[in-house]
């Protein structure tokens, strides 16, 4: 039977980690536990907690909440909400991640100090909640940009700030880096743009390790959910070096076609992704060969 090996470097990062144990550990006291927004891009994971009776809750169900217990996950939150909280007599389970909490004060004050000025630019995906509770420290002034055409929205006469949402690849922040920079020096006062290295070690670390994975693989069965924006990047990582990688969001969606060819298949993830989902992939590829 051909060999399967299951990344040992994929997984949930300690953020999402310790989101997830927090919420087990209300769950297991019987408390009635809301989660503001899923609690990590992934369906089959929010479906495990939900089962456990976790309420996953929007913003306008939040806003009308009174006496309750809501988790924050990972990402990190706006003061408004922190603020609506307060008003209406909610328990926090801060569970926003050490990483994310220092980026919201280090943009905090580098933003302010600076004075009116100053320009603060993320790169990041505008719909992302991180990229939202960044914006959020400072009043949404902050400049978001996705894409390479998002450039235009800086005024590049004056100082910038440039800031990268955590989960970015290393890649693509030191490409729009790079062309900040050179627009940033065509201009009369160079030397006013600072780069900000905010990507989280503990993701784009992961790039390298999974580029070796997916080299000494014949065949890469990619599992994360369609919403992580970790998971898209990652999976291009290993389709860009092994042609026959494949993405998978639950085991349904595994099909046999993939594994027809002779060789080792690895199995990897995102940041996102729950070790046991990794491990039903492989007990489903197992069952396929057998039969």
């Amino acid at each position: 039977m051909d060999k399967i090996e299951i990344n040992k470097n994929s997984g949930f990062c300690f953020g999402v980690e310790a989101a997830v144990k927090k919420a087990e550990e209300e769950l297991m006291k019987g408390t009635k536990l809301y989660c503001l927004g899923q609690i990590v891009h992934n369906n089959m994971e929010v479906k495990r907690l939900e089962n456990l009776g976790m309420l996953t809750i929007g913003y306008d169900e939040f806003k009308q909440l009174k006496n309750a217990i809501v988790l924050l996950r990972a990402h990190g939150e706006p003061p408004e909400t922190y603020k609506i909280a307060k008003e209406n007599n909610i328990t926090l389970i801060d569970a926003t991640c050490p990483i994310v909490t220092k980026f919201q004060q280090k943009l905090k004050k580098t933003h302010y100090e600076s004075g009116n000025g100053n320009q603060t630019v993320i790169f990041g995906k505008k719909t992302h909640p991180e990229v939202i509770g960044l914006a959020g420290q400072i009043e949404n002034k902050a400049i978001i940009v996705e894409t390479e055409s998002d450039l235009q929205k800086i005024n590049f006469n004056k100082p910038i700030k440039l800031y990268a949402q955590t989960t970015k690849s290393t890649e693509s922040y030191k490409k729009i880096s790079d062309l900040v920079k050179q627009k940033s020096e065509t201009k009369t006062n160079p030397g006013n743009l600072k780069i900000h290295n905010t990507l989280c070690g503990h993701v784009s670390g992961r790039e390298a390790k999974l580029k070796e994975f997916a080299k000494k693989h014949d065949i890469i069965i990619f599992v994360s959910g369609k919403k992580s924006s970790n998971g898209k990047v990652l999976y291009n990582v290993c389709k860009q070096i092994n042609k026959n990688t494949y993405f998978l969001s639950s085991i349904e969606e595994l099909k046999p076609d993939w594994i027809k060819t002779t060789g080792t298949i690895g199995i990897c993830g995102a940041t996102s992704t729950p070790k046991w989902l990794m491990e039903k992939t492989r007990e489903a590829i197992l069952s396929l060969q057998v039969s």
